[in-house]
C-alpha cells in the first residue's frame, strides 16, 4: 500500500500513529531501516510466535510503513523511505494548528482593554493582605 504525503486524512493519520504506537512494531521499523529482513528473521528477535511478528508486520504494512516483497520462500521487509515523514507531517500539522489558535489568543488578550497585567509571583497587589496598607487592626489609622 502506498500512501502520497498529501493524503493525509484522519484515517491514515489513525494508521501511522497505531502502528507506531507499538514497541515491537517500532523495533521492527527500526530494524528495517537498516537493511531489508525476511519476516522470519525478524520473528526470531522476538518471544513471541512467528504469526504474531506477520501480524505486527501486515500492521506497519497497512499503515504503509513498510513493504513486503517475496523472494523465493521468503517474504522480505523493507521501510519505506518517506515513512516517518507522513508522522512528521502530521505532527507538524498539529503543531501549526496549535500554534495559530495560541497566537490568536495572544492577540485577543492583547486587544482587550478591560484585561490586566497578571501579578509578578512574590509581589502582592497594593491593598492585599499582607501589605503594609492591609496590615494595620481595623478601625485603625496610621
Amino acid at each position: 500500500m502506498v500512501v502520497e504525503v498529501d493524503e493525509l486524512n484522519d484515517e491514515t493519520v489513525d494508521r501511522l500513529f497505531h502502528a507506531l504506537a507499538d514497541a515491537t512494531r517500532r523495533d521492527i521499523l527500526r530494524r528495517c531501516v537498516r537493511g531489508e529482513l525476511s519476516v522470519s528473521r525478524l520473528a526470531e528477535a522476538y518471544p513471541m510466535s512467528f504469526a504474531a511478528v506477520q501480524k505486527h508486520v501486515a500492521v506497519l504494512e497497512r499503515a504503509g510503513l513498510v513493504s513486503k516483497q517475496r523472494s523465493g520462500r521468503e517474504q522480505l521487509v523493507r521501510t519505506d523511505p518517506d515513512a516517518v515523514g507522513r508522522a512528521r507531517q502530521a505532527l507538524d500539522e498539529l503543531e501549526s494548528a496549535w500554534r495559530g489558535r495560541v497566537d490568536r489568543m495572544a492577540r485577543l488578550l492583547a486587544e482587550d482593554p478591560g484585561r490586566q497585567e497578571p501579578e509578578e509571583p512574590g509581589i502582592a497587589a497594593p491593598g492585599a493582605p499582607g501589605t503594609e496598607e492591609n496590615d494595620t487592626p481595623e478601625g485603625s489609622r496610621r
